[in-house]
């Protein structure tokens, strides 16, 4: 059994010296405690990878952006129009 890189040895070494810190009747309190952090995590993560494959699995809003940009703008649709003084001939 290795978890974390940790052993069985090394984790009854961990779990001994807890039990002699905390005592034993608060060590079932940071067990709980540290299990609902680990959970918390655990849901959080898978969470963030629904959303991830979510977003890769959708292409529309790339797709959106792709066509704004390639939508003509105001200037390239109406021509440009030169002043009514170019388009006559100057009068002498």
């Amino acid at each position: 059994m290795n978890v974390f890189g940790i052993g069985l040895p090394e984790m009854a070494v961990i779990a001994a010296v807890a039990l002699l810190v905390f005592g034993p009747k608060r060590l079932p309190e940071f067990g709980r405690t540290l299990g609902k952090t680990l959970k918390g995590f655990q849901s959080a993560s898978k969470e963030f990878e629904r959303e991830i494959n979510k977003a890769m699995a959708d292409p529309e809003p790339v797709a959106d952006q792709a066509k704004v940009l390639e939508a003509p703008t105001e200037a390239a649709v109406t021509p440009a129009v030169a002043p009514k003084s170019e388009l006559t001939p100057p009068s002498d």
